[in-house]
């Protein structure tokens, strides 16, 4: 039994050791832009939440790397223009990528 807790103990240790080798960058800059994805993702959420005229839809957010990413159905094209509109308002967003489309249009910009 100690050899196989002396196997596991070791193979434990350098799993540890050797996880940081394949990562890119520092993991405080990797956390940070985690971070500032969740932070900009609820931000938008809350600020379309926020607008009456898009609360019955719902619009996907999903952010990476300060790209955010909108999708799902809308009614209208000045639905889809008013919520690029609001997004377009929160501070840290590098590019808006719009995946959002209206109901038999196949409207995807």
């Amino acid at each position: 039994m100690t050899e196989l807790n002396s196997r596991f103990i070791a193979t434990l240790i350098a799993l540890v050791l050797f996880s940081g080798c394949a990562t890119k960058g520092t993991p405080q800059v990797d956390m940070r832009a985690q971070y500032d994805d969740i932070l900009i993702t609820t931000q938008v959420h809350e600020a379309i939440l926020d607008e009456p005229a898009l609360r019955p839809f719902d619009i996907n957010v999903r952010t990476t790397k300060g790209v955010v990413e909108l999708s799902g159905i809308v009614n209208s094209r000045d639905d889809m223009d008013r919520a690029i509109s609001i997004t377009r308002s929160i501070r840290g967003i590098k590019f808006i990528r719009n995946d959002m489309r209206t109901p038999g249009t196949g409207d995807y910009n």
